[in-house]
């Protein structure tokens, strides 16, 4: 877990709670190494007092325990899973970017290419200019919000006209080498690792561009180009917004130390019991507001679909809503809507033969696109697609 150092200023009830759910492990761990203690069970501590990467205690194994927790020490040769990666594949994989410039390879692009690649690769899914998806792609997220400006992480919804925080490339991302290497090895969705290092580095500068970030002070219009040299001049707005740090040699250390001390994120008090001294201090609504205009509906049922005079054909809302995602533009690899040609190809071995293909999975496509869709109402996406691709 790492924490916004803006957020921590203003610390919520539900960051409490999930800092706790966090830490429940390692306080479980050190309660009952203390009650198996209590029943003579002896747990060993190291001579060096060992501490997770949570900051929580660690236990020697005895006897084949890890305090009350039985430890698996079934024989474990003889199994296989899958075969040993070639060197090739290894290096292909092994591509990490560092902040300090480790893995960054050379490389050039302007913002104006890298608006076009956008538009070609990732606006279907991100909105333009970063905007955020919209329809069933609303699920990806918002990379832009035109600024580059840390001052919305201490926002709480503590009042009705008070926005939450934005964490988008300009506002949250500390590092830009985060996004160098997560273009490079996961984007576009449908074919990762297909983009050269110039197209990472055009796109790169581009979403910098939209996010409103200057690189030693100069602004990055569309014939900036980016490249290696002037990569590592890049300094984020949230470069030193999170703690503990985890760069460098003592990064590990430095999450231990700082996780292992309830201070940072708590009352400062570890307990399993009677934690809170008197009643708790429990937030209440300031401003209530009794009066509304439209009155509030308190009718629970759902509301009416709209439905025009022209029949609606049963496959349209499955496919918006579990399909549209990737069969709405040819860019994702899919077939899309309205592509005669592609569709017909598919039919070549007859509509069982589709559905089949697309109920069991066939090349980038899960089974069923990765939805929970009957076969019945899988097939009816189906057809809408089909019926609109005559």
């Amino acid at each position: 877990m790492f924490i916004s150092e803006n957020r921590r200023k203003t610390i919520s009830i539900a960051l409490v709670a999930s800092v706790m759910l966090f830490t429940t492990a390692s306080f479980a761990k050190e309660y009952i190494a203390t009650e198996v203690i209590k029943n003579n069970s002896n747990p060993v501590f190291p001579a060096n007092k060992e501490k997770g990467i949570d900051g929580g205690v660690v236990y020697k194994v005895k006897d084949n325990m890890y305090t009350v927790y039985a430890i698996n020490n079934q024989e474990k040769k003889g199994f296989k899973y899958g075969r040993t990666p070639t060197k090739n594949e290894e290096k292909a994989w092994d591509v990490d970017v560092m902040p300090d410039g480790t893995g960054l390879p050379e490389g050039k692009g302007s913002v104006e290419q890298g608006d076009e690649l956008y538009e070609e690769k990732c606006s279907m899914c991100h909105g333009e200019f970063g905007s955020g998806g919209k329809g069933s792609r609303s699920t990806y997220p918002t990379l832009s919000i035109g600024e580059a400006s840390t001052d919305s992480l201490t926002n709480q919804r503590i009042n009705p006209d008070v926005d939450g925080p934005k964490r988008v490339i300009g506002t949250y991302w500390p590092q830009a080498s985060t996004l160098f290497w997560y273009i490079k090895t996961a984007m576009p969705f449908p074919h990762p690792k297909s983009l050269n290092n110039d197209e990472v580095y055009a796109l790169v500068a581009y979403l910098l561009s939209v996010n409103d970030i200057t690189i030693d002070g100069q602004e990055l219009d569309d014939e900036y180009v980016l490249d290696r040299a002037k990569f590592l001049k890049i300094k984020m707005p949230n470069e030193d917004g999170f703690i503990p740090k985890i760069d460098g040699p003592k990064g590990a250390e430095n999450i231990k130390k700082f996780l292992g001390n309830p201070k940072n994120y708590g009352n400062g008090t570890r307990c399993m019991k009677n934690c809170i001294d008197g009643e708790p201090n429990v937030v209440r609504i300031k401003k209530e507001i009794h009066k509304y205009e439209p009155p509030v509906s308190v009718v629970r049922d759902l509301p009416k679909e709209i439905t025009s005079s022209k029949e609606v054909h049963p496959g349209q809302k499955i496919y918006e809503t579990s399909c549209a995602v990737c069969h709405a533009t040819d860019a994702m690899g899919a077939p899309n809507v309205g592509n005669k040609e592609a569709w017909a190809k598919k039919l070549e071995k007859g509509i069982d033969k589709v559905y089949e293909n697309g109920i069991k999975g066939i090349n980038a496509m899960p089974p069923k696109g990765g939805t929970s869709l009957s076969d019945e109402d899988f097939k009816k996406a189906v057809d809408y697609m089909i019926d609109n691709s005559k």
